[in-house]
């Protein structure tokens, strides 16, 4: 669990330099920066969701998994939480959906890249935090310029960074079998498409509920279980 907490306290001092430093940053230079970060984040998903072969499993994941999120409405039940902690910790704060609006974006950006999947999953299996520390000093320069844009609510979603990837890390050791390099390829590329989603979102070219799509990075696992029971 060492990368993680590393991870998270990271994004909890980025947001704090960030909101110090947006006091000095006037709403146009925050309005280009957040369309850079926009663009920045469609290359990443691009350079991950082109990771895997098995474009079929890919595919398959990210639709089942919307019918499954959509169920379950996991974007609505972030943005819930977003609101929550807007009430319960910054009552000063004029605009509720901009706390939610960071909060929920952050926590996505630092959660489905394949970084905090393949980091977490080696941090539970060999020890190794290497790929998470790597990780946090990435989230917490991320986290400076979100939270300079965004606000207060993304250092909260430094709790949704703790609470994902140490549950992967907790249940790696579990679903060691399943868990060959195929198939966290396929994760990998599954978050690589959700991450694309992020950053177009970010850009209001779309307004994709990606919270909803979070089910279909794990699908990959149950694919796998099938083929293990059918052979």
């Amino acid at each position: 669990m060492l990368g993680t907490v590393v991870n998270s306290v990271a994004i909890i001092i980025g947001s704090l330099l960030g909101l110090f430093f947006s006091r000095s940053f006037p709403d146009n230079y925050k309005e280009i920066i957040m369309s850079g970060v926009g663009l920045s984040v469609v290359l990443i998903g691009i350079k991950s969701a082109v990771s895997s072969d098995s474009l079929m499993v890919v595919i398959f994941s990210v639709i089942i998994g919307a019918v499954i999120g959509e169920g379950l409405k996991i974007e609505k039940r972030l943005e819930r939480l977003g609101a929550f902690l807007e009430e319960k910790v910054a009552r000063k704060s004029s605009d509720t959906s901009s706390f939610a609006r960071g909060f929920v974006t952050a926590s996505l950006v630092f959660c489905v890249g394949s970084m905090a999947i393949v980091g977490s999953l080696e941090s539970g299996l060999t020890g190794n935090h290497q790929t998470l520390f790597a990780k946090s000093i990435l989230d917490g320069v991320i986290s400076i310029i979100f939270a300079s844009a965004m606000g207060v609510g993304v250092m909260f979603s430094s709790a949704a960074v703790f609470l994902y990837q140490g549950l992967i890390t907790v249940t790696a050791g579990l679903m060691k079998n399943l868990l060959v390099p195929e198939t966290v390829t396929q994760m990998t590329s599954v978050g690589g498409l959700l991450i694309m989603a992020i950053g177009l979102n970010m850009l209001k070219v779309t307004a994709i509920r990606v919270g909803n799509l979070l089910p279909g990075v794990f699908l990959p696992i149950i694919y796998y279980m099938g083929l293990l029971v059918v052979g």
